[in-house]
């Protein structure tokens, strides 16, 4: 099963990319701000990776799931997909957590002006 992984991580940004659409979450709400966010957190990690790479710390593995395509040597194709799809999330659930927080905000000091949060 050859490029199961990178068809998972592929399937896992679409899912990322319905998400964004239907709540206007990063990309929807502002396209070049979040893509630049993204991009300088994807570009962050590659540096990380290579960093990494150089100093013999991180090795290609030998997984049935992966492609087996390599960018460079130690880099497997499916890493910077990874980063982009860890970039991405992080900003939804950072932006998704930020609303939650901002209406249970809202919830309760509605609740306080109406006496229904009378606290002795």
């Amino acid at each position: 099963m050859r490029a199961a992984y990178l068809l998972a991580l592929t399937l896992s940004l679409a899912g990322l990319g319905v998400l964004d659409a239907r709540f206007r979450l990063v990309l929807a709400r502002d396209l070049r701000r979040g893509a630049a966010t993204v991009g300088v957190g994807l570009v962050a990690f590659l540096a990380w990776d290579l960093a990494g790479i150089g100093l013999g710390i991180f090795r290609r593995g030998d997984g049935r799931w992966s492609s087996g395509v390599e960018l460079l040597p130690h880099l497997p194709v499916e890493e910077p997909v990874f980063l982009l799809l860890l970039c991405y999330v992080t900003l939804e659930l950072t932006e998704g957590a930020r609303r939650l927080v901002r209406a249970a905000s809202v919830r309760r000091a509605g609740r306080a002006t109406s006496g229904r949060d009378v606290r002795r």
